[in-house]
């Protein structure tokens, strides 16, 4: 199993429809991208100095599902929207 995590800070100007637009969009992929086994995503719910706003958690079964997710032509549009409107995005990718 690959676990693949993202969070987003959103740019200040980034209105809550837009942020609610990425948030579909990004669960949307669940249905879309063929390899994913699990697919969760929401709103950070404390809001500390060090939260992001948004996180993803996508587990996929092996390397290679979670490549084909990467070129997958919907995920390449739907993060190109996430990097619009986003002033910084973290990801990690791990084994377990």
């Amino acid at each position: 199993m690959l676990t693949h995590m993202v969070v987003w800070k959103y740019r200040d100007d980034t209105d809550q429809a837009t942020r609610e637009e990425h948030v579909a969009l990004l669960r949307g992929l669940a249905s879309i991208v063929p390899g994913l086994q699990s697919l969760a995503v929401g709103f950070d719910v404390l809001r500390l100095p060090r939260s992001y706003d948004t996180g993803l958690v996508a587990v996929f079964c092996d390397r290679a599902a979670l490549d084909a997710y990467t070129v997958h032509p919907e995920h390449q549009r739907v993060a190109e929207f996430g990097r619009s409107i986003s002033q910084h995005i973290a990801s990690v990718d791990f084994e377990s």
